[in-house]
């Protein structure tokens, strides 16, 4: 068969690693470098980047088992991530016992039963949760002036508007999935020398079967005529395609059967190359106060300072529509404001946007997930399926698309 890809993140390509040994693949890829969220930018000729955060967790086998096919799983090493939490205009450690204990904000009482409740959540079951709102889950379980104190600011960072509306099955899995930790902070997985090197390998061994991919070619018409898929007019006889539902109806203008308009929202994470560590050793900062963005991620005091030469911090916002105007400025001017950091120790600060960075698991999400198998052959696959609920990763990512190379092949034996 002649298969047509849309996308090349990591749904994309690992469909295509699937797939390419038995069929002919093309690969469309509206930007210049493979990856989607996944893509990586190098600074200075010295070190290459990933646009967006990643890390890996250690339930993550998909994951782990690419990386052992591509001959990286001995690269693959595990790193404490520390969290802080930024309030009442001040910087809190919240990583060791000791640092919990003396964070302000909270009472000892509070700090005890909100322990209770994290601890609660790598056993519960999820599946009622959809329907219910976070809000009104936390308000259940921890009380009002717990949700308010903690919790409502960085849902308030992380959804805007939409904060009312995401679904307590998503914060379950997300406390979940982060509370493998110890005293020393977060289990977290890094790709020695960043995660572009898996990028890079799924690339290389894709061309290496044969499957073409066409970077900086986006999809622009996808359109069914008589048993074939023409894809900018070109014919394949099976499509796949890992971009959000609502891009893929766009192209699809003369089909009736539409795919439902799930809820996304759009990421702009800023990257900067700093002379000096603004967060006092700390990885992860939530914002609990208002600011241009949600969360201050020091990726150097994560991964080895060594292997960049300068601290590098990421600065992620999210909004509904489209990033407001002037955000690179306001954001750089927040940030040197409360960090305490002069814009001459600013050595690059690069904006990236995409505006369907991902799905919102608001209340009934379950419900709306649309099938990977849409009929007349044509597939979809990324971070809305079901294997991303409810909470996306790199490993839902990689599992729907071997998901949707599956049933490809099963429906056409």
């Amino acid at each position: 068969m002649k298969i047509g890809i849309l996308g090349s993140g990591l749904a994309g390509l690992s469909a295509g690693l699937q797939l390419a040994d038995d069929h002919e693949v093309v690969i469309f890829e509206k930007n210049t470098v493979p990856g989607g969220c996944m893509s990586s930018q190098t600074y200075n000729d010295t070190y290459t980047l990933e646009t967006l955060y990643h890390h890996c967790f250690s339930g993550d086998k998909n994951l782990f088992s690419l990386l052992d096919e591509l001959g990286l799983r001995s690269d693959l090493i595990w790193l404490k991530g520390s969290t802080g939490y930024y309030m009442n205009g001040k910087l809190h450690p919240l990583t060791t016992p000791l640092e919990i204990l003396k964070y302000p904000c909270l009472t000892f009482f509070q700090k005890c039963r909100l322990g209770l409740f994290v601890i609660s959540s790598r056993k519960i079951d999820l599946a009622p949760l959809d329907k219910i709102t976070a809000k009104e889950y936390l308000y259940e379980k921890v009380g009002e002036d717990i949700y308010n104190a903690f919790f409502a600011p960085l849902l308030s960072s992380k959804f805007g508007s939409m904060k009312n509306d995401v679904s307590a099955a998503w914060l379950m899995s997300r406390i979940a999935i982060r509370s493998d930790r110890g005293s020393e902070g977060e289990r977290l997985g890094y790709l020695k020398g960043g995660w572009h090197r898996l990028i890079d390998a799924m690339t290389e061994k894709l061309r290496e079967k044969g499957a073409e991919i066409r970077l900086g070619v986006p999809a622009t018409s996808l359109v069914r005529e008589k048993d074939k898929w023409l894809i900018n007019g070109e014919a394949y006889d099976a499509v796949i395609s890992t971009l959000p539902p609502q891009v893929t109806n766009a192209l699809m203008e003369k089909t009736s059967d539409k795919l439902p308009n799930l809820m996304y929202q759009g990421a702009a994470c800023m990257t900067l190359g700093l002379a000096r560590d603004p967060a006092n050793g700390i990885y992860w900062t939530n914002m609990g106060d208002p600011a241009p963005y949600g969360a201050v991620v020091t990726h150097t005091n994560f991964v080895p300072f060594e292997w960049y030469g300068e601290h590098v911090v990421y600065l992620a916002s999210y909004f509904k529509d489209e990033p407001d105007g002037g955000l690179k400025d306001r954001m750089i001017d927040d940030f040197c404001r409360r960090f305490s950091i002069d814009k001459s120790e600013i050595r690059h600060a690069d904006l990236y946007i995409d505006r369907f960075a991902g799905p919102v698991y608001v209340t009934g999400y379950k419900d709306a997930i649309p099938p990977a198998d849409l009929g007349n052959d044509l597939f979809i696959a990324g971070m809305f399926s079901p294997e991303n609920y409810p909470e996306r990763s790199m490993e839902g990512s990689i599992l729907a698309g071997l998901n949707a190379a599956k049933y490809l092949e099963e429906k056409n034996l």
